[in-house]
């Protein structure tokens, strides 16, 4: 029993001291929640008077800016006012003005004796005389500064790139000659009551002459791929000796199939030769039909070439798309190929094809320009278009008949003669320089470099033909007189 008491005893000791301890323990949170909640408070009146000041601070630049504001609209005000003042007096000067003009318009016709109508046409003239002249002068200024800028480099440019190319002339015909072992083999081609000679015509689309010609027949066709199926099935009939329809027949066919080998190979060649690729298989038929086709006796497939090489080179003198002008520069001339079966410049029938066969819009607009059928609006397109006359107008490159030449330079005069102020005029140097002779008291110097213009315009304009024309202008004044 006393036991228990004991440990009562202590329990409740242990209780009261607990008692102590939480009481001790609550009275430290209830301090350090009131020192929290003042410093709590004291950061908030710190804020808050940051925010005061801050706002008090914005509220007098606002005002500052007002005063500004309104400093300036009084100074506005006054500057329209002034204007307002100063076009007043500036619309009484003009009035004034007018008025003086007035009168001295009047005492002018007084004492010229000429309305105001017909002093400004005068004046008009005279201006117009002056502007004329003025434009001429500037005109032969501006080339000059021109030419000797630009003469140089396009020199040096195209020597460059005529020095890297060369390719053989081909004579321009429409017949073929095929030799004959002896004049008995006429009979045999001609067969009994004509039949192998029309079998043949049939099948190839040619014409054969066999007249007195000694040991030889002629081909005559305007097509020059049927021309040369014909000559070579002809010489394989004449090597074979055995002539008849059922092998004429099959003879052509061969002669049409190694002839079709022969302008896939010449193709061939020719994308090797200038670095072309990813081309059509029906585009590069129609490129290999150029072996066989001539332009004033120059071979179209050799001449496309030339081209490609040409364009090559300047494009990349000047730092421009090179493969782009080799491309445009083969292509340029493919509708040569099918130009007799196609009414059109072969220009436009190049472009056609071209963009038909989805080549990229550039070389489609370079083969549509290089005869001007288009205008040219690139530097590919300009290069393609040199590189072609340049091609063409190498000496040798090109030839004409004696009929065509005489009539160009007909032509050429008849231009020429037709502007006013023209004494003479002749054709010289085969038909490249024109040589205009003035009348002295008509032009003078400056209307004379004018005139010289305007002629090789007309003559760009009117005619076609290979390479350039210098166009010269003389003017000259002479003075006699006789000593007695």
């Amino acid at each position: 029993m006393a036991r228990v008491k004991a440990m009562l005893g202590e329990l409740e000791q242990r209780k009261a001291q607990l008692e102590k301890e939480v009481e001790a323990k609550r009275k430290e949170v209830l301090l350090e929640a009131k020192e929290e909640a003042f410093r709590i408070r004291a950061d908030i009146e710190k804020e808050n008077r940051e925010k005061r000041a801050e706002i008090q601070r914005l509220e007098r630049r606002l005002a500052q800016k007002e005063e500004t504001l309104d400093r300036r609209l009084d100074n506005l005000d006054k500057k329209e006012r002034a204007v307002a003042e100063k076009e007043q007096e500036a619309a009484q000067k003009i009035k004034e003005l007018e008025e003086i003009a007035q009168q001295q318009r009047e005492e002018l016709q007084k004492i010229s004796r000429m309305t105001v109508e017909e002093a400004r046409n005068m004046l008009l003239r005279q201006v117009e005389r002056e502007s004329e002249r003025e434009v001429a002068r500037i005109i032969r200024e501006s080339e000059e500064r021109a030419r000797e800028e630009s003469d140089r480099r396009a020199r040096d440019i195209i020597t460059l790139a005529i020095q890297k190319c060369a390719v053989d002339q081909a004579a321009e015909t429409t017949v073929s000659v095929v030799p004959l072992p002896g004049d008995d083999m006429k009979g045999r081609i001609i067969g009994r009551e004509g039949r192998n000679i029309r079998a043949f015509e049939t099948l190839t689309g040619v014409d054969l002459i066999i007249d007195d010609t000694p040991e030889a027949v002629v081909i005559s066709g305007f097509d020059p791929v049927r021309r040369e199926i014909a000559r070579v099935a002809l010489t394989n009939l004449i090597t074979d000796g055995r002539i008849h329809p059922s092998r004429i027949e099959e003879t052509i066919e061969k002669a049409r199939e190694e002839v079709e080998a022969r302008m896939r190979e010449a193709a061939e060649r020719a994308v090797f030769e200038t670095g072309v690729t990813g081309l059509d298989n029906e585009l590069l038929k129609l490129l290999g039909r150029l072996k066989y086709r001539t332009s004033f006796g120059q071979n179209v497939l050799d001449h496309s070439i030339e081209v490609a090489h040409l364009a090559g080179i300047m494009a990349s003198e000047l730092e421009v798309n090179a493969a782009l002008a080799r491309r445009a520069g083969l292509l340029h001339d493919i509708g040569k190929a099918v130009d007799f079966e196609v009414d059109g410049p072969h220009a436009v029938i190049s472009m056609e094809l071209l963009k038909k066969y989805r080549e990229p819009q550039e070389v489609v607009h370079a083969a549509g320009a290089h005869h001007n059928d288009v205008e040219p609006h690139s530097v590919e397109a300009v290069l393609v278009l040199a590189a072609d006359a340049i091609s063409a107008s190498r000496p040798g490159a090109r030839r004409e008949t004696l009929e065509t030449y005489v009539k160009r330079l007909q032509k050429l005069e008849t231009i020429a003669d037709g502007f006013e102020g023209v004494d003479k005029a002749y054709a010289v140097q085969a038909g490249r320089e024109i040589r205009v002779i003035v009348k002295p008291e008509s032009i003078d110097d400056d209307g004379a470099c004018k005139l010289a213009r305007d002629v090789a315009k007309q003559i760009e304009k009117e005619m076609e033909y290979p390479g350039q024309i210098k166009v010269t202008v003389i003017r000259e004044v002479r003075a006699v007189e006789l000593a007695k």
